[in-house]
């Protein structure tokens, strides 16, 4: 079955994440985190995108990202990716000993309202949500921590949001999200597919065609021999 087609357009704004192969861990020790993010302090002078939201976690990472120019982000990844990989196998001395992803990264588009909004809450309480942390500001990895600073840290890694964040913002990414809106982020994650109101996704689907990712997968459910028959005479 081929791929389906991965949207990369400029001034978009699209989740994207990546796990361990075979959910295998990536991040072992501080150090680890505080390399990759140095990695990624690279790649944004290299490729032209932006940093909204972000999340390392133990054996994945969660990104919000916004490409400045067409091809922003997978070129931005993709450095990225490669680049971990390479001084990951060099550190632990592990060259040859498989793949540290599981594959390509996962990404969606998502729509600048509110749903960006509960987007960034998924993506900022991760580590609460797999209690490695009490309070989510507490996780240092990750974009809600350097945005509770005072100012952020070296490296700088993060960008303005395109729309302003809600009240009380920490307060909101502690609380859970409800299960309609992990729902919609889980199946997109899952598809692939664009995260909106439904006459958005249906449009963006549409114009990038990513239509294939709004439908479940399997194939169609076969009809009885009978069925077809039965069917011309009810109607």
């Amino acid at each position: 079955m081929p791929r389906p087609k991965r949207a990369d357009e400029k001034d978009a704004i699209y989740h994207a994440l990546n796990r361990g192969n075979g959910r295998s861990t990536i991040f072992k020790k501080d150090a680890d985190y505080e390399a990759f993010e140095n990695i990624l302090a690279e790649g944004l002078t290299r490729s032209s995108c932006r940093i909204l939201s972000y999340q390392l976690m133990p054996n994945h990472w969660h990104f919000v990202l916004q490409p400045t120019v067409d091809g922003g982000m997978s070129d931005f990844l993709r450095w990225v990716s490669l680049t971990h990989t390479m001084r990951y196998h060099a550190h632990y001395k592990t060259a040859g000993e498989g793949h540290v992803y599981q594959g390509r990264f996962k990404s969606f588009p998502v729509q600048d309202d509110g749903h960006f909004l509960v987007l960034c809450r998924y993506v900022e309480r991760n580590a609460k949500r797999a209690k490695l942390v009490k309070d989510a500001e507490d996780w240092r990895w990750g974009s809600l921590y350097r945005w509770s600073r005072s100012s952020e840290p070296l490296p700088r890694l993060l960008t303005p949001w395109p729309i302003p964040r809600e009240a009380n913002w920490i307060r909101r990414v502690n609380e859970p999200l409800d299960e309609k809106e992990i729902d919609s982020i889980r199946w997109s994650i899952r598809r692939g597919s664009p995260l909106g109101e439904p006459g958005w996704v249906e449009s963006i689907a549409r114009r990038l065609d990513l239509e294939s990712t709004l439908r479940p997968r399997g194939r169609p459910k076969k009809k009885l021999p009978n069925e077809s028959r039965l069917l011309r005479n009810e109607s």
